[in-house]
């Protein structure tokens, strides 16, 4: 499921940075379409958090299909 939810959100991300092209020149949008592109940029960021590797090669997205640890960690 989470892999559906990452890349909706990365065409969301195209979505609202084409948006704000579109905005751009029109008169008194300006402000809309830099929110959009802040939007965008927040987006991304979580994207990468949730992709991205740690020191130990390991994706926090990968870690939500493992078999917990029970080793010592919470039940």
């Amino acid at each position: 499921m989470m892999p559906a939810v990452l890349s909706i959100l990365v065409l969301a991300t195209f979505a609202l940075v084409g948006g704000a092209a579109w905005l751009w020149n029109k008169p008194g949008m300006r402000k809309k379409a830099l929110l959009m592109l802040v939007l965008a940029g927040i987006a991304v960021v979580n994207v990468a958090i949730w992709t991205l590797p740690d020191s130990e090669g390991r994706a926090p997205v990968r870690q939500l299909d493992a078999p917990a640890d029970r080793t010592g960690g919470a039940p």
